[in-house]
């Protein structure tokens, strides 16, 4: 991703890039997931873990104030649903949290 992809208005957008950058990382978790033969939470996670960014690029082309904050409070809920998956993966012992401690934090930010 070049810089003129992250700026918006003359601004950095970090969530943008933050969220681009988790959805990237969910990705290569469920590709070494679903090579393990584990679809069903491997595709949970996916959906919800691409879908926070997908979520804040449309908030950035909202057509109202009210649209903005609509598509950041889905984004929001869909954040907090890649990490009760990722919590899931963690304390089934499904993926080891010295491998894959990141993803909370970068789900939380």
């Amino acid at each position: 991703m070049d810089n003129e992809q992250l700026i918006i208005k003359g601004r950095e957008n970090v969530l943008k890039d933050k969220s681009y950058h988790f959805a990237l990382k969910i990705i290569s978790l469920c590709q070494r997931l679903q090579a393990e033969n584990e679809y069903i939470l491997s595709r949970q996670l996916l959906r919800s873990g691409t879908s926070v960014g997908a979520l804040i690029e449309e908030a950035n082309q909202a057509e109202s104030r009210a649209d903005f904050i609509h598509k950041l409070s889905i984004a929001n809920k869909e954040a907090n649903e890649s990490k009760y998956w990722i919590r899931l993966l963690i304390d089934s012992k499904i993926i080891e949290l010295k491998n894959d401690e990141g993803l909370l934090t970068d789900c939380v930010e």
